[in-house]
C-alpha cells in the first residue's frame, strides 16, 4: 500500500516536466487517461501522476501529511476505455520496503479528472482522487532541465542525499552520499511535457552497482522540483529520486 518513507527529497533522473518547453501544443488524447495528474489519496497523500500515451504510467506519492517528501512511486501499464483506466500488472515502489503487487481500478473524463482505486494483493485499498495539469501539453526540451539539482535518493534500500547535474544536451551525473556515482540520459517524448531517461550506476558502493536502467523524469516549474523514477527489468525494485533545482 501507499507507504510512508524518512526523508525522500529526491529521487534518480526521471519523469515528466510540467510547463518546461515552449508553448508549443502536443495535443493529448480526447479518450483515453494519458495527460499529468495532480490529486490527493484517502490515506492524506498527495498524487504527482502521468499516465503516457502508451499506458505506461507513473503515480509519485507523498509521505502522510507531508506533500513535501515523497516516499514512492506506482508503477505500470493500463489501459484507456471508455472511461474506464484498468491495470493488473501494478507495482508499488516504496522507500526502504520491498516491491508490493497490485491493480488500478479508475475512471477518466479525458483531460479533466482521473479517480479510482489501487487495489493491493494483501487486501487493503487506496482511493485517489485527481486533476489534469495542463502543462501536459506543452513540448518539452531537454535544455530545460539544465541545471543542478539537490535532493534524495531512494531504493528499496532506503534513502540518502543526493545531487544531480544536467547539462543541456541531456546527459546528466549524480553522486549520492555514499560515494556511488551514476551518468545517463534524457530524451523528449514525443507526445506530452515528459521524459525518457536511462540511467546507468557504478560500481561498489553503489545500491545497483553496474546495473542500467530506464525510466522517465518530470519537471514540476512552479516548485522547480524534479521527480524521476527508473525500474529495474524485472520489476523488483526502482531507482528513485526527487529533487529541488537550485542552479
Amino acid at each position: 500500500m501507499l507507504r510512508q518513507v524518512i526523508t525522500l527529497l529526491g529521487i534518480a533522473i526521471a519523469l515528466s516536466a510540467t510547463s518546461c518547453g515552449n508553448d508549443t501544443p502536443e495535443i493529448t488524447s480526447a479518450t483515453t487517461a494519458e495527460g499529468l495528474w495532480f490529486g490527493t489519496t484517502n490515506t492524506n497523500r498527495t498524487l504527482t501522476a502521468a499516465v503516457l500515451n502508451d499506458g505506461t504510467y507513473y503515480f509519485f506519492y507523498s509521505a502522510t501529511a507531508n506533500p513535501g517528501q515523497v516516499a514512492g512511486v506506482i508503477q505500470g501499464t493500463g489501459t484507456s476505455n471508455n472511461g474506464s483506466f484498468t491495470s493488473s500488472n501494478t507495482k508499488d515502489f516504496g522507500i526502504g520496503t520491498t516491491v508490493l503487487d497490485a491493480t488500478i481500478s479508475a475512471a477518466y473524463d479525458a483531460s479533466r479528472s482521473l479517480n479510482g482505486s489501487i487495489i493491493y494483493s494483501g487486501g487493503s485499498t487506496v482511493t485517489f482522487t485527481s486533476s489534469f495539469n495542463s502543462a501536459y501539453n506543452t513540448t518539452p526540451t531537454v535544455a530545460s532541465l539544465a541545471g543542478v539539482y539537490t535532493g534524495q535518493a531512494g531504493s528499496s534500500g532506503g534513502v540518502q542525499t543526493a545531487n544531480v547535474t544536467a547539462a543541456a544536451d541531456g546527459t546528466f551525473t549524480g553522486t549520492e552520499q555514499s560515494g556511488c556515482t551514476f551518468t545517463g540520459t534524457v530524451t523528449a517524448r514525443s507526445r506530452g511535457n515528459v521524459f525518457d531517461q536511462s540511467i546507468t550506476f557504478g560500481g561498489v558502493p553503489c545500491f545497483f552497482a553496474g546495473s542500467t536502467f530506464q525510466g522517465v523524469v518530470y519537471f514540476d516549474i512552479p516548485t522547480r522540483r524534479l521527480f524521476t523514477a527508473a525500474p529495474n527489468s524485472t520489476r523488483t525494485d526502482a531507482a528513485i529520486f526527487f529533487g529541488t533545482k537550485v542552479l
